[in-house]
C-alpha cells in the first residue's frame, strides 16, 4: 500500500535535513506533492530556496530522503536529477547575458523529448518570439522570467520546481505568470512546486499552501483560509504593518492584556530609522549604527510639501483621514508631476478637495500631499522593499503599498491617475480594492489595447491619452482636462445622489443573479418575482461577471446571491475562454451571505471561433452559438470533477445555503430533444455534488424534476431565497 502511494506522488520529501556549517537550515522537512500545483510560502531566510536546491542536488543533504514518482533521488548529481525529469526555475532567473533567447531555448531543448518544443514555446510566449535574437541581458524582468520558465519547460519535466517566479515583476506580468501556472497545473503529466512570497499568487494557484518557519514545514493550510486570514499572515509570514502605521482591522488577542497607553501627540517632524536597510536572514549581522543614521529620513505628520500656490486652499492632514470627501490625484510625480498638477488644479477649481499622492519608485522627493516615502511604509516589509535597484520589484512593492494605504482612507470620493503602463500598474490594484461606485479614472497610453489586466472586476474607467503623457501640449491639455472634468462630474453626481438617498427612508436590498443566454428565461422570471422586494442586479457569467458580483459582495453592497449560472467554473476546470478564478464563491464563503445556487450552463465549455478550439478536443460534441462563440458539451468525467469542486466550496459556506439541481437539464440546450441533452452527464454532476456536500439544516441540496428554464424551477428558486432571507419586513430592515 505504501509503495503504491509513493509511486503516484510527484514529489515526496521525508525528514530532510540540510546544514550550512553549523547552521541547521532544513530541519526534518516532510512534504508530499501528489499532482498539480503546490505552493510553499514563508519569510526570507526560512529555508525555501534551500529546499529547492536540496531537491535538485545543489546542496548536500545530511539526512532524510527525496523521491520523485517513487524513485529515490537523494544525493544524486544535479544532471542525473534533471535527466530523470525534474525541471528548475531558480530564483533570480540565472540567464546567460551573452546568449540570445533562441540559443537559450535550443540549448535546453535536447535533454528530454516531449510535448514542449521550441516552436510551442514561441506559440505560448509570443514576446519571446519577437525577441529571439536578443541577449539575456537585453530583456526586461518579465521577459527574463518567461525565458527562465521556458528553458525549464523544454526539458519536459515530470516535476517543475519554481523558486520565486513572480519576484520583481510588474503586476500585469505577475497576472500572466499566475495564469500560466494555473494552465500548467492542468497538465496531468507535469506537477509544479512553487516557492512564492506573493500570498495572492500562492493562494490563487494552489488549493493547499505549505508554510515554512525556521527550516520546517509549520503547517499545510487551505489556500482560501490563508488568503482570508490576515492575522495568520502577519504571525507566520510577516505580512504586517510597520513603523507607526495603525492596522485597519482589529485582531483578537489570545489572552487578556492591559490596554497600551495612548501614543503622545506629535505635531512636528518625525525621524524614521530603518534598522534593516536590506532584508535580514537568520545569518545576518547587526547593521552599524552609523549606517542606520545615514539612511534615516524625516517626515512630517502635517502636509509639509504642498505647492505654495494652493497651500491656503488645503485643510490640515489631521482632518483628511476622516474628514470631508477628497479626490486623490495619484501618479509618479518624479516624471509626471506637471501633468498630475494640471489635473489636480482643474479638480480643485471645481470646488472639490484634493490630495496629490506620489507613488514614484525613484526615491526622489516631490512637492505633494502624500509622499512616496510615506506610501512605501505601508508595504508589509516597509520602505526597504520599495526603493530597490530592481524596477520591476519596486513597482510591484509600491503597488502593494499604495493598495494597503488606500484601504485605510475612509473619505475617498474619487481617484484619478495619468501615465503609461507603469503608472497604470501602480495605481490599478489600489483602485480595484475600492468599492464599486467610487469613481476611478486612469488616463494612459495603454488604454486603447487590452485593459482587462488593469480593470479586472472593478468599475475603473480608462481613457486613451492619444499622445504620450509626457509634458503639456495642445492635445494632452484637452485630454487631461476632459479626464479631470469627467472625474469631478462623477464625484459631484455621486455625492449629490448619496445626499438625496440619505434623506430618503430605506430602500430595497440588492440581490446578485448570474445569467447566461441559455438561462435567461429563468433569470427573467426570478427577477420579475423578486422585483417588488429586491433590487435585482444581473451579471453575465463571462468570467469577469462572477468576479464583479463577488466584488460587490466583498464591498457589502449585496444582501444575498442567486448564483443560478455557475458556468464560469466549467471554463476554469476544462479550459474555456470565460473562466472563473480559483476564488470563485470565496466572497460568499467569507461574507456568509444568504446563497441560493444552481448548476446553470455547466453543460458547456466556451470557445471562440471553431478554428480556435484546442486540438485535444477535436471530435467532441459542439454547438456553434455564433461565428465567434462555439460551445462544447461537457462529459461525464468533467461533470464529476465539477461536482466535486463545487461541493468542496459549498462545504466551506457557513451562511444559509440552498443549492438546486434541475433534473430536466441545466440549460436551454440541455433539454429533451436539444443538442446538449445528456442525462448521464447531468446525473454524474448531481451524484458528485451529493457525495461531496455535507448537508445540514443550513446547507441543503434540493432536486427539482424540471429543466432550469421551466417556470416551476424559477418558482422553487424564489421560494428558497425568500425562505433564507426572511419576511418582507426583515428584508427592508436589512436594506442598504
Amino acid at each position: 500500500m505504501n509503495e503504491a502511494r509513493r509511486t503516484s506522488a510527484a514529489l515526496e520529501v521525508r525528514g530532510l535535513d540540510v546544514y550550512y556549517g553549523h547552521s541547521h537550515a532544513l530541519q526534518g522537512v516532510d512534504l508530499t506533492l501528489e499532482s498539480g500545483v503546490f505552493s510553499v510560502v514563508g519569510r526570507n531566510g526560512m529555508g525555501k530556496t534551500t529546499l529547492c536546491k536540496a531537491i535538485m542536488g545543489l546542496v548536500a543533504v545530511s539526512g532524510g530522503s527525496i523521491r520523485v514518482r517513487g524513485e529515490d533521488i537523494t544525493r544524486r548529481p544535479p544532471a542525473h536529477i534533471a535527466r530523470l525529469g525534474v525541471g528548475y526555475v531558480p530564483q533570480g532567473r540565472r540567464l546567460w547575458r551573452s546568449l540570445s533567447v533562441d540559443e537559450h531555448l535550443r540549448l535546453a531543448a535536447g535533454m528530454r523529448s516531449g510535448a514542449w518544443t521550441v516552436e510551442r514555446i514561441y506559440d505560448t510566449f509570443p514576446r519571446l518570439a519577437e525577441r529571439k535574437d536578443h541577449g539575456g541581458g537585453q530583456l526586461s524582468g518579465g521577459e527574463q522570467q518567461m525565458l527562465a520558465i521556458s528553458r525549464a519547460l523544454l526539458t519536459n519535466p515530470h516535476l517543475l520546481i519554481m523558486d520565486e517566479p513572480t519576484e520583481g515583476l510588474a503586476p500585469v506580468i505577475v497576472a500572466q505568470v499566475e495564469e500560466m501556472l494555473l494552465r500548467l497545473g492542468e497538465d496531468e503529466d507535469m506537477s509544479v512546486l512553487v516557492i512564492e512570497q506573493n500570498i495572492g499568487v500562492a493562494t490563487a494557484i494552489s488549493r493547499n499552501v505549505a508554510i515554512m518557519v525556521n527550516g520546517r514545514i509549520n503547517r499545510i493550510i487551505d489556500s482560501a483560509r490563508l488568503a482570508a486570514d490576515r492575522e495568520l499572515q502577519q504571525r507566520l509570514l510577516g505580512v504586517g504593518l510597520h513603523a507607526e502605521l495603525e492596522p485597519d482591522i482589529d485582531v483578537a488577542a489570545s489572552g487578556v492584556e492591559a490596554k497600551p497607553a495612548p501614543a503622545p501627540r506629535r505635531d512636528g517632524p518625525i525621524r524614521i530609522y530603518i534598522s534593516n536597510p536590506t532584508l535580514p536572514t537568520r545569518w545576518s549581522q547587526p547593521v552599524p549604527i552609523a549606517r542606520i543614521e545615514v539612511a534615516a529620513r524625516t517626515i512630517s505628520t502635517q502636509v509639509s510639501r504642498l505647492d505654495e500656490t494652493v497651500r491656503r486652499q488645503r485643510e490640515p492632514v489631521a482632518a483628511q483621514a476622516a474628514g470631508p470627501p477628497v479626490v486623490l490625484v495619484v501618479g509618479t510625480l518624479d516624471t509626471k508631476g506637471l501633468e498630475l498638477r494640471f489635473i489636480r488644479d482643474i479638480i480643485a477649481a471645481s470646488g472639490l478637495r484634493t490630495r496629490l499622492v506620489d507613488v514614484s519608485t525613484s526615491g526622489k522627493h516631490s512637492a505633494c500631499d502624500v509622499s512616496a516615502q510615506e506610501i512605501a511604509l505601508n508595504h508589509g516589509r516597509g520602505g526597504a522593499a520599495v526603493f530597490g535597484p530592481d524596477r520591476g520589484a519596486a513597482v510591484t512593492a509600491m503597488a502593494d503599498a499604495f493598495a494597503n494605504w488606500l484601504r485605510r482612507q475612509g473619505n475617498v470620493a474619487g481617484v484619478i491617475s495619468a501615465g503609461g503602463s507603469g503608472a497604470a500598474s501602480l495605481v490599478a490594484p489600489g483602485m480595484r480594492a475600492l468599492p464599486v461606485g467610487v469613481p476611478k479614472l486612469i488616463i494612459s497610453s495603454v488604454a486603447s489595447g487590452d485593459v482587462g489586466p488593469y480593470v479586472g472586476p472593478a468599475d475603473i474607467t480608462m481613457m486613451y491619452s492619444v499622445t504620450d503623457v509626457q509634458g503639456l501640449n495642445s492635445i494632452s491639455r484637452v485630454v487631461l482636462a476632459n479626464g479631470a472634468n469627467a472625474l469631478a462630474g462623477m464625484v459631484k453626481a455621486r455625492l449629490d445622489a448619496r445626499a438625496a438617498t440619505a434623506r430618503e427612508a430605506g430602500g430595497l436590498p440588492a440581490v446578485g443573479i448570474t445569467m447566461f443566454g441559455v438561462t435567461t428565461p429563468a433569470v427573467q422570471r426570478i427577477a420579475s418575482d423578486l422585483r417588488g422586494d429586491f433590487e435585482c442586479l444581473v451579471f453575465h457569467a463571462t468570467g469577469v461577471g462572477g468576479r464583479s458580483m463577488e466584488k460587490l459582495v466583498e464591498s457589502g453592497q449585496l444582501a444575498g446571491v442567486i448564483d443560478l449560472t455557475t458556468t464560469e467554473i466549467c471554463d476554469l476546470l476544462v479550459g474555456g475562454v470565460f473562466p472563473a478564478t480559483e476564488d470563485r464563491l470565496g466572497a460568499i464563503i467569507r461574507s456568509r451571505l444568504p446563497y441560493v445556487g444552481s448548476v446553470g450552463a455547466l453543460d458547456m465549455v466556451n470557445f471562440g471561433a471553431p478554428e480556435t478550439i484546442p486540438e485535444r478536443y477535436r471530435g467532441r460534441k459542439f454547438h456553434v452559438h455564433n461565428p465567434q462563440v462555439t460551445l462544447m458539451r461537457t462529459t461525464v468525467e468533467e461533470n464529476e470533477r465539477m461536482g466535486r469542486w463545487l461541493g468542496e466550496r459549498l462545504n466551506q459556506m457557513d451562511g444559509p445555503v440552498r443549492f438546486l439541481l434541475p433534473e430536466g437539464g441545466v440549460s436551454a440546450l440541455d433539454a429533451r430533444g436539444q443538442s446538449f441533452w445528456d442525462p448521464d452527464a447531468d446525473a454524474a454532476l448531481f451524484r458528485a455534488l451529493e457525495r461531496t456536500v455535507r448537508q445540514t439544516g443550513n446547507r441543503q441540496l434540493i432536486r427539482i424534476p424540471k429543466n432550469i428554464n421551466d417556470p416551476e424551477f424559477a418558482a422553487a428558486v424564489v421560494s428558497a431565497f425568500r425562505t433564507l432571507f426572511g419576511r418582507a419586513g426583515a428584508r427592508r430592515r436589512l436594506a442598504r
